[in-house]
């Protein structure tokens, strides 16, 4: 990884992890190569596919870096190409999802105008079987309570970040233990302790719907999300409001995970999260006794 300088160097290294997405990757790798703003590098991270896609595609793109790891999942993944980045700046994007022509140029003249700036992210656009889909209003990217609502689910979208090698550096990279919700886990521990700008624009076109996504065929995402919780709950740099909203949330995702466990006969796992639901619901009631004290 690069020793980060400061703000003043705007070179990009792309990252796009893939597994088995020969359909989808050469469209992301397009909206690359079609920005109106380069980036110096681009580095695809194949996650032990089976389809050939770095045999069938490296010709056509003979200036990717393409690197090929046993499947470990995505998280892995996207570590890998941040860990071989050579510059400074971090933009993802996921294999199935393409950049509008300008994103990355939209991008670079706000952290040109904002150098305090080392998060930024944008605005995106859905479409599902070719028709675009109206984005639900829970999903407000706005600034103003981003924290919060970021507790509930994943507000921020991985393909539309740029963010600065430092921030890697100072909080980590994304959790491999969390197969699923990894990016919530990372935007978490990112707005615990970064401001992240918004440019409210759609520059990110997310074609969803396919069978192989995962937050579409996995039910109960919020088992990974609790997984996440309470990992965050134990960073000691956290302030104590933090810290009882994590728990706060802990205890309703909990409280409907043992509902939908019991509903569909899972006691074992049903006592589980009951039991963690009343942990937290201990711990939210000693740090609310040490606040009052």
């Amino acid at each position: 990884m690069v020793d980060p300088s400061g703000t003043d160097n705007f070179s990009v290294s792309v990252i796009i992890p893939t597994y088995n997405r020969i359909e989808f990757l050469p469209h992301a790798l397009d909206s690359v190569f079609s920005q109106s703003y380069a980036s110096a590098e681009v580095i695809v991270v194949d996650d032990g596919s089976d389809d050939q896609s770095i045999e069938k595609l490296s010709p056509a793109y003979p200036s990717v870096q393409f690197l090929r790891q046993s499947n470990q999942g995505v998280s892995a993944a996207r570590n890998l190409g941040i860990m071989e980045a050579k510059n400074p700046w971090i933009a993802l994007l996921d294999s199935d999802d393409q950049w509008a022509t300008q994103k990355l140029e939209r991008q670079i003249n706000h952290l040109s105008q904002n150098p305090s700036c080392l998060a930024l992210h944008t605005g995106e656009k859905w479409i599902r079987n070719g028709k675009e889909i109206n984005i639900p209003a829970s999903l407000d990217k706005s600034e103003d309570g981003l924290w919060e609502r970021s507790l509930e689910k994943c507000m921020i979208c991985p393909s539309s970040v740029l963010l600065h090698q430092s921030i890697f550096e100072k909080i980590g990279t994304f959790d491999p233990s969390l197969s699923i919700c990894e990016d919530y886990d990372f935007w978490l521990r990112l707005l615990l302790t970064y401001e992240i700008n918004l440019i409210d624009e759609p520059l990110v076109h997310k074609y969803g719907g396919h069978p192989d996504q995962l937050s579409m065929s996995t039910w109960g995402l919020d088992r990974f999300r609790v997984q996440s919780l309470e990992k965050i709950s134990t960073f000691k740099n956290i302030t104590p409001r933090h810290r009882a909203q994590i728990y706060e949330t802990i205890i309703r995702k909990t409280d409907l995970l043992v509902k939908g466990f019991i509903k569909h006969q899972k006691h074992q796992e049903a006592h589980r999260y009951q039991a963690l639901k009343e942990r937290a619901t201990e711990e939210l009631f000693l740090l609310n006794e040490s606040i009052v004290s």
